[in-house]
């Protein structure tokens, strides 16, 4: 069994692991500064908190119900409040009213509403209720509850659905030679306002046992990857979505692996849109861990110069390239070239502009799923990797390395700009939906 404990004075979690038949603890990992996902009674105090203010009654024009509230279970930050101050344990249950959505942040630590804001979603258009493709038991004893193995083009890989941390790889192998440990999306951080800092922090998980308000919508699959008519490799995909998607205040994210034939591969994501607002800041949080002990290097204008300690790194526009457009290289154990979305590949992505960190590989930090590391809101490189180099960075020299990178995609409905958007429209008499993905995420390419 997995065992979660909150501390609200600390705001910690602990996590162990435990065998109950013969009492014994396998693992025991305290994470500081987080809160793990919430249990059903916490949501429900949050949503009778929130449908009996006075504020949100005011701000609505009339009560809401129970059955109205929506993100209740997702995590969330307010600033110049104490669910930023104080680390506070707050959600935000959200109302959509029209074109727009009203947040009621409730703080948990000291049980009252401390704020409300409003953002725009759009024309929510007309609503259809879908049906799953496939029961979400038979997706979860599948791929939630034991291992699938991929073994083509040279590579071997397992791939599982986790309870919160997205579609993981592990075991990676290129001809007979690990590349990674493991790789897995741990965090989906969305930000709508900078000034004001409030917004969601959420995982990606299975559809049982997880209280991520997105969850695997169907079973992975496995496609062949084309240039033209010619096969260049394969693509894993997950499909991650709300129930209600792509109606307001619903998510849709894919999580994609690219492993082509010439032993490159791509880690990378995309949000769908709708969301709780046109005017948000999607960060998904991505921990790749590499086999065998390596080195890292950035370049910097010149050539590549390794980082002797775990350090971060953010991808700008004044950002220098090597002149094969490759900012970081690993080297040792496996040598490859890291080439960041610059808007390059053929996704219509428009750049990751991303934090990179690098960490000395622990397993009690992050082997196993892990909870909501950092806050939805921050502009800043404090996306939850630095709590793993801070305060007291570690040697890198040819140590096992941990690699996260956080991609930042800006959404926009703009017409014809559209971009992390999506909306349902009547066509011709038939229900469509309009989508506009904005995938993030880095090339490896192998090097001599």
């Amino acid at each position: 069994y997995r065992v979660e404990m909150y501390n609200y004075g600390l705001n910690n979690t602990f996590v162990g692991i435990v065998d109950i038949a013969t009492k014994q603890i396998f693992s025991a990992t305290v994470l500081e500064n987080s809160a793990p996902d919430l249990p059903e009674h916490l949501k429900k105090i949050a949503v009778d908190i929130a449908i009996n203010a006075v504020q949100v009654k005011k701000e609505l024009g009339d009560a809401p119900e129970i059955k109205d509230a929506q993100m209740a279970y997702t995590k969330t930050a307010l600033n110049n409040s104490k669910c930023q101050r104080s680390l506070h344990l707050c959600v935000a249950p959200t109302f959509v009213k029209g074109t727009k959505a009203l947040w009621s942040i409730v703080d948990l630590t000291d049980l009252k509403l401390v704020g409300t804001r409003w953002t725009n979603v759009g024309d929510p258009g007309p609503v259809q209720v879908s049906e799953r493709s496939l029961q979400n038991d038979k997706i979860s004893s599948c791929y939630c509850e034991k291992e699938n193995v991929i073994n083509q083009q040279g590579w071997n890989l397992k791939y599982m659905l986790t309870s919160s941390d997205g579609l993981r790889i592990a075991e990676v192998k290129f001809n007979n030679k690990q590349i990674l440990k493991d790789a897995k999306l741990v965090d989906w951080h969305v930000s709508y306002s900078n000034s004001d800092g409030f917004g969601y922090s959420d995982g990606a998980g299975c559809p049982e046992f997880s209280l991520s308000a997105v969850t695997a919508w169907d079973a992975p699959k496995v496609a062949e990857l084309k240039e033209g008519k010619t096969v260049i490799g394969f693509v894993l995909e997950q499909v991650f979505k709300s129930q209600g998607w792509p109606s307001a205040c619903n998510y849709n994210y894919v999580q994609r692996y690219e492993f082509y034939n010439d032993g490159k591969f791509r880690v990378s994501a995309a949000s769908i849109g709708r969301g709780c607002g046109n005017d948000g800041t999607y960060r998904p949080v991505f921990r790749i861990a590499f086999a065998g002990k390596n080195n890292f290097a950035e370049f910097t204008g010149a050539d590549f110069t390794n980082w002797n300690q775990e350090k971060w790194s953010l991808q700008k526009e004044t950002t220098a390239y090597s002149k094969e457009g490759y900012a970081y290289k690993i080297t040792g154990t496996n040598n490859f070239a890291i080439e960041p979305s610059k808007g390059q590949f053929a996704d219509k992505g428009r750049g990751d502009f991303a934090y990179a960190y690098i960490t000395k590989y622990k397993p009690e930090e992050g082997e196993n799923d892990l909870v909501t590391i950092g806050p939805c809101c921050n502009i800043d490189y404090k996306q939850g990797p630095e709590k793993f180099l801070e305060p007291n960075a570690e040697s890198l020299a040819n140590q096992e390395i941990v690699m996260w990178y956080v991609p930042q995609m800006k959404n926009d409905d703009t017409k014809g700009k559209e971009y992390c958007w999506a909306e349902a429209k009547i066509i011709d008499g038939k229900y469509t939906t309009l989508s506009y993905p904005c995938f993030a995420g880095p090339m490896f390419v192998p090097i001599k």
